[in-house]
């Protein structure tokens, strides 16, 4: 079998660790084997129930032991499993349907009734009744003949700045995450990894495949809580913890207590990390932060390592990749000048094969990431940002990311997103949300004039408001687009205005 499989992967681990504690789901445990057989029974259950070779599964479930049942089981029978986002209703939920076109669905019952309502005209499987895929109803069968480059998932990615894309995840991608992830956090199977993310984004996908290349145990989450977070860590006596930048803010916004730092956790993959919240989630919860650049198109091109890493840093570019910051006619540009990245990989199908309706691409073609990015004259990358969110103010491109990290650096705030909002001089002016750290209370004047010595005078904000918290997708991302369409509102300080006041 080709190891460069997810049914290779899974065979590879349960030989090697077969008694070892492999996930710990709800009140699940299962070890190596254990996980393998599941596989290989969902698989045998999923071909009993109609499923074929090819077949794509959508899935409406939070994150739950069947999730990781029917993603394992379609890779070993040589399904496409298509994870959707349990938020998603209405037009959104319609359009990914229609382009992921699906032959079943397996859904929580109100969830499939809303994409029944939505159009869905396969066969649904309701998480729950008596009659649907599950291990313990199948009968084992032997791992379908699957190749590197046949897709395992079509992951879909949030749409949060347009349309959402059903993205072609081939079964060597999932793989290579493993390898590329555990090699930069330096995992062995001593570790146990936690994370709370739900399993239709990558990122909780691959921690299960890291764990599978190393030997380690993990723990699936439910969802996040910054309350309960360092308490569920260390229930599960975690090493590792998976988060992304808009929880460090969260967290560090929580009271201070003793849970801080009864735990064992050391190491944490959280990218797009504020480099002004770095130190002070080190110094508070004892955990080195990992940062690093992956997308569900490509894999871990860029990253740092616990043992070397700057803060407000993505990393460097880890080996197998290859990486370039160009301008809008795709041409290089010097180091220290912000441009596209564009990145390519030597590994064999660690790229997603492209949108789905699109023709395959090359494995190992350069592809375009819509981020902006800085190189320095070392290696180093700097996030900038998507260059969907660069905010146009008086005939200069503003930097949401620029401004957010100089607004984060203020000692009372905890998190903020920066957008445009409508100009009486046509173009943008730039506004910003903040959350207060706790026990703080943010002054927009002051915040603004902390701003003015740190930002050049075309991006200091123009509109500041504090909010309870941001809006935020199911992948802990702010939604922008909903900052944007609510705007300037009663509760919003104005600049000028107070000037002229």
């Amino acid at each position: 079998m080709d190891r460069l499989t997810v049914p290779g992967l899974l065979e590879t681990a349960a030989g090697r660790f077969g008694g070892r504690v492999f996930l710990r789901m709800g009140g699940t445990v299962r070890t190596y084997a254990e996980t393998r057989e599941a596989a290989a029974a969902m698989a045998g259950s999923l071909a009993a129930h109609g499923c074929r070779h090819g077949d794509r599964v959508a899935a409406l479930l939070s994150n739950r032991i069947e999730l990781v049942d029917l993603v394992l089981g379609c890779a070993w029978l040589g399904a496409v499993v298509v994870p959707l986002n349990t938020a998603l209703r209405g037009r959104s939920l319609r359009h990914i349907l229609d382009e992921a076109a699906p032959h079943f669905l397996y859904a929580e019952p109100e969830l499939a009734a809303r994409a029944v309502t939505e159009g869905f005209r396969g066969r649904v499987w309701v998480a729950g009744s008596d009659d649907v895929p599950a291990p313990d109803r199948g009968e084992a069968i032997a791992p379908a003949p699957v190749r590197p480059e046949d897709t395992a998932a079509v992951l879909f990615t949030s749409g949060t700045t347009g349309t959402a894309r059903g993205v072609r995840c081939p079964q060597a991608q999932f793989v290579w995450w493993g390898r590329n992830v555990s090699d930069a956090l330096g995992l062995t199977a001593d570790d146990s990894l936690y994370t709370c993310l739900p399993l239709f984004h990558t990122n909780a996908l691959n921690t299960l495949a890291q764990a599978m290349t190393v030997g380690a145990s993990c723990t699936v989450d439910g969802r996040f809580s910054a309350s309960r977070y360092w308490s569920r860590a260390a229930g599960c006596e975690a090493t590792v913890v998976h988060l992304l930048g808009a929880m460090v803010p969260m967290l560090l916004a929580q009271p201070p207590g003793p849970q801080d730092r009864a735990h064992q956790v050391r190491r944490g993959l959280s990218p797009a990390t504020p480099a002004p919240l770095w130190e002070p989630f080190r110094e508070r919860f004892d955990v080195t932060l990992v940062d690093g650049f992956g997308s569900t198109e490509t894999n871990l091109v860029i990253g740092s390592t616990p043992g070397e890493y700057r803060p407000g840093m993505i990393g460097t570019v880890r080996p197998g990749f290859r990486a370039e910051v160009v301008d809008e006619t795709l041409a290089p540009v010097p180091d220290g000048i912000p441009g596209e990245l564009l990145v390519a990989t030597d590994q064999l199908y660690a790229f997603s094969t492209g949108y789905t309706g699109d023709p395959p691409l090359a494995p190992h073609s350069w592809r375009r990431t819509g981020d902006r990015v800085v190189r320095d004259p070392y290696g180093w990358f700097r996030f900038v940002d998507r260059i969907k969110d660069v905010i146009r103010r008086r005939g200069e491109n503003v930097a949401s990311g620029e401004v957010e990290w100089v607004v984060c650096s203020h000692p009372a705030v905890a998190a903020a997103a920066a957008f445009p909002v409508a100009s009486e001089l046509a173009e943008d002016e730039v506004m910003v949300a903040v959350v207060a750290r706790s026990g703080s209370v943010v002054e927009p004047a002051e915040l603004a004039r902390h701003c003015a010595g740190e930002l050049p005078a075309f991006a200091v904000p123009r509109y500041i408001e504090a909010m309870p918290a941001l809006p935020l997708t199911e992948t802990g991302k702010v939604r922008k687009a909903a900052l944007r369409e609510r705007g300037v509102t009663a509760a919003t300080w104005d600049r000028e205005a107070a000037g002229s006041a």
